[in-house]
């Protein structure tokens, strides 16, 4: 199965560090960022979770749950916890899934279903594909497929960024540019007329006969 974003996430039951969860239960009427990792006590992944800590609050401010996953069973997460605490001094207070027979990594279309077997023996790079984040919306649909290489960290900053975007852009008809940020100006979409832009945002830039620019509107 390929997952393409505006797909369902696919549904799943699992043990997690804080509990069992079903994961569309566990999102709620919210949204949520879910990403991965090979191996439990690699050295990227450990900054990661740890930065990801970090910044919870901010992915919190914007109803948004977070929740990692790796190819290894709870137990192990527990222990590896200790070591992210010591490379970053971030305590992980979200959920990460184990997910020691490979379910959700094959359900989520990063790793091939045909494996068998368990985590037991598979190293790092058996599972590097296993490198992904899902932004999911409350309609449980992919909003944001990102897949990094194992040896490149990746930026959560951005990820918070997309989320913005992401919410920006579902409430009001406009899309955002490139480099966008915050409280900078947005796209008014092509389905929107001019004359409805007029009286949605107040006003336009017209920089091209397709491409009209106008400040991010106010929730």
């Amino acid at each position: 199965m390929s997952l393409r974003i505006n797909d369902t996430a696919p549904d799943f039951t699992a043990d997690t560090t804080e509990g069992k969860i079903s994961f569309h239960d566990w999102i709620g009427d919210g949204y949520a960022v879910l990403f991965s990792h090979p191996k439990d006590f690699t050295p990227v992944c450990t900054t990661e979770l740890g930065y990801m800590a970090g910044i919870a609050p901010e992915f919190t401010k914007r109803g948004a749950k977070i929740i990692g996953i790796s190819v290894d069973p709870v137990e192990s997460h527990h222990k590896w916890k200790a070591d992210i605490q010591t490379a970053t001094g971030q305590s992980v207070a979200y959920p990460m899934i184990g997910d020691q027979n490979l379910t959700v990594a094959k359900l989520y279309d990063m790793l091939p279903a045909d494996i068998s077997g368990t985590s037991e023996g598979r190293t790092p790079a058996d599972n590097a594909t296993v490198r992904s984040v899902f932004i999911i919306g409350p309609d449980k649909r992919i909003k944001l497929i990102l897949t990094y290489p194992m040896t490149t960290g990746r930026n959560f900053d951005e990820i918070l960024r997309a989320l913005d975007s992401i919410q920006l852009t579902a409430k009001h008809q406009v899309a955002t540019p490139a480099q966008w940020k915050q409280g900078q100006d947005v796209i008014v979409t092509g389905a929107v007329s001019d004359e409805d832009a007029e009286k949605r945002f107040g006003g336009f830039k017209r920089v091209l006969p397709y491409l009209r620019l106008t400040p991010q509107p106010k929730d």
